[in-house]
């Protein structure tokens, strides 16, 4: 897993005329990073906009489960299942944007799984999770040793930290988060789709996107139609 100030750039072209992005030039990684986001659970996405300014009431809805007390919770529940849901699959080159696989990448294998049993052996179940509870009103907090190989994986996750697309084309990201293969002819049409009069009111602009602008972006794709204008050109509006 990369470090967590591994970032990822892309060039923007800007009508600087009317302050907006045009579309940007983005290479395997960027894509690969923005198709993650279709990834993350809602709690995952709570999590990371709660203290980046949550629109509506679903923060007020997660802040309630982080208040509530662990004993009225199911005695097979706890509160981390809805405070730090798991992805099912991810891959991305910002580290950190997905803390929760982060775990999985280290435990969820051949060689380092964990297993915990209720003390009392309760119909000899196993959990991943330490603090699973048990309905004799134990946790599974007794280690129990994991052998043998595992039989198959989920094919969704074969090979997911590869990535979702192919490193051999450069895609183009519009404004609105619409992707496309890129190329000149495209490129021109584009142009003229946004009657662009002026070729020297165009500019071009490489920035950077790490954790923070990760989380900017995520929350803008949830307010608007103009999200990389809103995250990269027009911070300070």
């Amino acid at each position: 897993m990369a470090s967590s100030s591994t970032k990822v750039s892309m060039k923007l072209l800007i009508d600087t005329k009317n302050e907006k992005v045009l579309f940007a030039e983005a290479s395997k990684a960027v894509v690969d990073f923005l198709l993650n986001l279709l990834c993350l659970p809602i709690g995952t996405v709570v999590k990371l906009l709660s203290s980046n300014g949550m629109v509506g009431s679903l923060g007020n809805l997660y802040q309630s489960v982080e208040n509530l007390n662990q004993n009225y919770m199911l005695p097979n529940q706890t509160k981390d299942v809805l405070l730090n849901p798991k992805a099912q699959i991810s891959s991305t080159e910002i580290s950190g944007f997905l803390t929760q696989n982060d775990v999985n990448d280290k435990g969820d294998n051949t060689h380092g799984t964990k297993l915990y049993m209720c003390p009392n052996r309760c119909n000899y179940q196993v959990a991943y999770d330490k603090q699973h509870g048990c309905n004799c009103g134990n946790y599974y907090r007794t280690e129990v040793a994991y052998v043998g190989k595992k039989v198959a994986e989920n094919n969704a996750s074969t090979n997911i930290k590869s990535g979702f697309v192919k490193d051999v084309v450069t895609f183009m990201v519009m404004d609105d988060l619409v992707i496309q293969p890129m190329s000149t002819i495209s490129s021109i049409t584009l142009l003229n789709t946004f009657n662009v009069k002026e070729i020297g009111t165009l500019q071009e602009k490489v920035v950077e996107m790490g954790m923070e602008e990760g989380i900017k972006l995520l929350k803008a794709s949830l307010q608007s139609k103009m999200v990389l204008t809103s995250v990269f050109i027009k911070k300070t509006k």
